[in-house]
Parts: C-alpha cells; sequence; structure tokens
C-alpha cells in the first residue's frame, strides 16, 4: 500500500478499527490514528484500556496497516491516568477468597503483571513505524508513561503533566522514569517525580518534553495529522530504520550505535528506493515505496 490508496481495503478487513471499549480507530492515507473515546471518565485507563491498546497496536504494526500512528484524546483531558480499580487486580490480589498468600509468592506475580502494564506501552516504543501523540489538559500518571513511550509529543496551552503516583503514596513503574530521563533533564525528572507538581505546556516545550505547543486543540491534532501524512509518504524501509538506529543509539554507546548502523545499512540499504525518490522529484510527483512485509508469527 502506498500513502496515497492506503485505505483502499474495506473497513471490515481491519480488526484494529474495533469495536473498542476505550478507543475509536481510523486508518487513512498511510496513517493509523487511535483516538481515546471516554471523555466522560477523563480517559482514565481502566481494565480493558490496558487490554486493547497493545492489541491494536501490534495489529497495525504486525499487519502493515499504517506508515505511521497518531494517538489523541477527547474532552477536557488527554487522561487522567490509571483507574483505581485497576490497582485491585494483579500480583497482589487474593480474588479468590483464600488464605492470604506468602507475600514473597505475591511479590513474584506482582513483578510479572507489572511487567505485562509495561508491556502495554512498550509496544509504542517498539513499534516498525512512528507513534505521534497530541495532548490536551491534563497528562497524568500512567498518561506520562504512555506518552513518554511515543516517538514525538505535541500539546495545546492548556496541557500539562504530572507524575501523579508521588501523591497517592507509590513509586511510578510503568516506565515514566527509564524513559523520562532519556527526554528530558535529570533535574527536571527528580522535580516532578518527588513534588508530583504541575509541568506546563510551555514549561515542558521549553526542556524537550514536548516539540511543538498549540492554542486549540483543533490547530493541535490539524499539525500532527499533517506531520504523519508527511511520515507516510517517506520510504517506510528509511523511517523504521530511522527508528531503530535512534532507539538503539539511545540505549547504547555512540560505537556501539555507529556499528549497528553499519550493520544495518549492509543488510538493508535500499537503492531502488533512493532511486524512486529522485526520479519522484524530477518528475515533480509524490514517490511511491513499497510497504514493509506483515511480521510472520508462525511457521
Amino acid at each position: 500500500m502506498t500513502a496515497a490508496n492506503a485505505n483502499t481495503a474495506p473497513e471490515t478487513a481491519i480488526p484494529a478499527l474495533g469495536p473498542w471499549t476505550c478507543f475509536d480507530v481510523e486508518i487513512e492515507g498511510g496513517v493509523a490514528h487511535i483516538r481515546l473515546k471516554r471523555p466522560e471518565t477523563f480517559n482514565s485507563m481502566i481494565r480493558a484500556f490496558w487490554n486493547e491498546l497493545p492489541v491494536i497496536v501490534r495489529d497495525i504494526n504486525d499487519n502493515v496497516r499504517a506508515r505511521c500512528i497518531v494517538i489523541s484524546s477527547t474532552g477536557k483531558h488527554f487522561s487522567a491516568g490509571m483507574d483505581l480499580a485497576v490497582f485491585g487486580g494483579g500480583g497482589t490480589s487474593n480474588a479468590d477468597g483464600g488464605a492470604a498468600p506468602d507475600r514473597f509468592i505475591a511479590a513474584e506475580g506482582q513483578r510479572h503483571h507489572i511487567r505485562w502494564l509495561q508491556d502495554c506501552f512498550s509496544c509504542l516504543d517498539e513499534a516498525r513505524m512512528p507513534v505521534l501523540v497530541a495532548i490536551q489538559g491534563g497528562c497524568i500518571g500512567g498518561a506520562m508513561d504512555m506518552t513518554s513511550a511515543c516517538d514525538i509529543r505535541y500539546a495545546t496551552e492548556d496541557a500539562f503533566f504530572c507524575v501523579q503516583e508521588i501523591n497517592i503514596g507509590m513509586t511510578a513503574d510503568v516506565g515514566t522514569f527509564p524513559r523520562l530521563c532519556k527526554l528530558i533533564p535529570e533535574g527536571w525528572v527528580r522535580e516532578l517525580a518527588y513534588t508530583g507538581r504541575r509541568l506546563s505546556a510551555q514549561r515542558a516545550k521549553e526542556i524537550g518534553l514536548v516539540n511543538e505547543v498549540f492554542p486549540t486543540h483543533e490547530a493541535l491534532l490539524d499539525h500532527v495529522m499533517a506531520t504523519a501524512r508527511e511520515i507516510a509518504e517517506k520510504s517506510p524501509l528509511a523511517v523504521t530504520g530511522s527508528k531503530v538506529m535512534i532507539n538503539y543509539a539511545r540505549d547504547h554507546t555512540i560505537a556501539d550505535g555507529l556499528d549497528y548502523i553499519a550493520v544495518w545499512q549492509t543488510g538493508m540499504f535500499a537503492g531502488s528506493h533512493m532511486g524512486e525518490a529522485f526520479k519522484a522529484k524530477a518528475e515533480k510527483r509524490s514517490a511511491d515505496f513499497p510497504d514493509l512485509r506483515p511480521l510472520r508469527h508462525e511457521m
């Protein structure tokens, strides 16, 4: 599918479109738009949220249903974070009504539950295509975990960010600290983590957490969707290669990063894609690049 004809397949052939409890999903022009749709609850992250998001993202990723993903929300706030009811589940619960389990056994199960929650957002970081996020109003608690796993963040002027976990007596554990420390200066991470203060959109831009701030939600979405469409027009192989290299450089030394890009280019440098890019520019048209292949999970 090219960016121009990315939505020619009937909607019924796209499982990612739902229906879903917490999301609306639209795929058009090479862009998958995932929208949180529970504004009456400030888009809190109920159990269905955690079950649905990774299924949607992995379906788009594995089946190459789009070349770029946009996440946005509805209502006054992007998301109020983890719904308190979710804390009743996981490794520490005693749902069977029996005697309290050995605390060490319970702790081991809780560790795996937390890792599962982390994976629900790691799928954004690991997706082959870039993930852009448009944030309005509050981006609180678990919403910071989610948005920090995205490639690029944009916000409205009224947006704010809050490591809410410290305000309810716990340490944030679903991805905020490992990722936030790579995105903004450590002193800011520590202030947000220790105090639970709100970080304004403007200050978030100043310290590099968001790329741009917009006066209205409409202007925000217009910009983010336009950027996503621009990305969708590029070579998917070059885009995914760029994401892989940026993530690898983030997690490794400069020497390791230089070696890895050399290995990558040895195996995946696509001269034909470069030729198409030059030809399309000379002919004043959009380039026609092949999509990545769907992933195989069985023999």
